[in-house]
This record gives structure tokens, sequence and C-alpha cells, in this order.
């Protein structure tokens, strides 16, 4: 099969277009043939490894010390069925379903393996495999946060990177939450931040929230960018800050897709998609999100 494989650590060049084994699928796994993926930003800092200095020998070790230890990056995908191994129960050849591969990694491939067990739901039935594949990651980045920080009905709630992968799904599940959104990101992008549920935008060319004298309970940063020291004089009195960086790797539950899932159903959150690109075009792809300018999510499609 074919995959884009990265050689080792460095510009989105060391990305490489190989034939590798098509997995077969062990006892307790499915093997999926990929439709969709998305290049993340997340991809990127592996692919790159801008660690800070005091993380470098620690993430060394867990990623792998001169290159990936999992080449094949994308961490969330939709797919069919092709093969299950003989103790699988819960899916069947055909089914198709959109999962979370996490630090395992493998998305940027023809096919994958994923555990019967793994962070696995059927897909929407109302979206495409583009749709499915990219609302995965950002969705449960987003409910992770919100968990974290105590998200409530009636809340004053600031996202800040409201256009992003993260953003663009957290403001629509803060609305879902029945929260008061406001979210920050470029005038440009305001429009579309609206369209998804939020209540107020500030663009921050031109303005800054910190500064002005609304207070907020929760402050949630998608992109990284701010510290709770930073933001402190914008919280309430028990207002809390979560952020993306700094605060660990988001948990993500297979309760959390079910979530994603109905919530496309029904019509109440939707996936961003900046633009689509094939498997051959993913290093340019990672130039693109390196860029900071992506709309919501970059999409990898596979040719049948």
């Amino acid at each position: 099969m074919k995959a884009m494989v990265c050689t080792k650590y460095g510009k989105p060049d060391v990305l490489k277009l190989k034939e590798v084994k098509k997995p077969d699928p062990k006892e307790n796994e499915i093997l999926i043939k990929v439709h969709a993926t998305t290049v993340t930003s997340g991809d990127c800092r592996v692919r790159s490894f801008n660690s800070p200095l005091l993380l470098w020998l620690p993430m060394r070790i867990v990623l792998g010390l001169r290159k990936p230890r999992k080449p094949i990056l994308g961490v969330e995908l939709a797919g069919e069925v092709e093969e299950v191994g003989k103790n699988v129960t819960q899916f069947k050849k055909g089914d198709q379903l959109f999962a979370m591969t996490g630090m395992k990694f493998g998305g940027y491939a023809e096919y994958i393996c994923l555990p019967e067990k793994g962070t696995i739901a059927v897909k929407p039935e109302n979206v495409t495999y583009e749709e499915a594949a990219s609302i995965s990651f950002g969705g449960t980045t987003a409910l992770h946060f919100f968990r974290k920080g105590n998200i409530q009905a009636g809340q004053k709630v600031l996202i800040y990177g409201a256009s992003g992968a993260v953003g663009t799904a957290a403001v629509q599940l803060a609305s879902h939450y029945r929260a008061e959104v406001t979210g920050v990101c470029s005038a440009k992008n305001s429009e579309l931040v609206k369209s998804l549920g939020a209540d107020y935008v500030i663009d921050y060319q031109n303005e800054d929230f910190i500064k002005k004298e609304e207070r907020y309970d929760l402050i949630f940063d998608a992109v990284g960018k701010l510290t709770k020291n930073q933001c402190k004089e914008a919280l309430t009195l028990n207002g809390r800050f979560v952020s993306v960086e700094g605060q660990g790797i988001a948990k993500v539950q297979t309760e959390d897709l079910l979530l994603l899932k109905k919530l496309m159903e029904e019509g109440r959150i939707n996936s961003v998609i900046d633009r689509c690109c094939s498997l051959e075009q993913i290093p340019a792809a990672h130039e693109y999100v390196e860029t900071g300018h992506k709309v919501g999510n970059v999409v990898v499609v596979l040719k049948e």
C-alpha cells in the first residue's frame, strides 16, 4: 500500500511517499480502508520536533530518538472496514467508521489496523468521509478541555483561536452547552465564527480582550498561545483557564466520538474544512498548516 512516511525529524520534505506492507488484522483488530484523514498542527509538531528544551529528551524517548517510532503520522481518519479479526464482534466488513488513533498515528496510509476496542465509532450517516474525519481531533480535544474547565450552561466562555480545527469545534460545542460564547479570531474569519454559534467575536489584531471590561467564567486557549497569568484579569473570581498547551494531552474517549456523531446527525455541529489534498500532497499541506492561517481543517482525501 501507499503511505506518507516521516523519514526523520525536520522540515516537510522529510515526508516521503512510499510503498509499505499492507497490515493484516490481528484477532481483535479491524482493517480499515482509509478514505480521509487530516493534517493537524500536532502532526506538524511531531514531524518538526519543535519541543521546549526541558521536554526535548522525554519527548524523544516517547516519540523516537532519531526519527518517529511511528513514522506514518495522522491521528484521525474515516474509512470502511475491509476485514475483521476472528474475535471481532462490534464491527463487520463494509461498516463505515471514523476513528482517532492518538499517539499510535497511522492515518497517512491507504489502510490501517485498529483494535476493536479503540476510539472508533460508526460514521454519522449524513456526512461525508471528509467531514467525519475532520471533526474527531478538534471535537474530542474541545470536549476534554471543557470537562477540565467544568463548562456550565449560562457561563461566559471565551475561545481564543476560534477559527482553527479545535476552535471551530469548541465554538459549536460551547453553544451546544448553552454558554454565552465569545470567539477570538482575525476579522476575516469573524462571520464564520458567528455562523458557528458565537454570540460575540473579537478581532485579536485590533482588540485585546484582556484589556476589555468583560470577565469570563471560562477561557479556552485552543491554539496554545496564552498563559493563565496573562488571562487572570479577564477571568471572574472563580473563573478557569484551560489551554491545549502545557496542560497535558487531551484524553480521548469513544463516548466523545459517539456524542459528536449524534450532534452531527442532528445538524447541531459541522466540520469546517479549509481545503482538501491528496496523499501525495501531504508535505505541501504541512507547509500550509505551519503558516498558522488555516481555517478549520486540512483534509487528505485518498483516491480509490
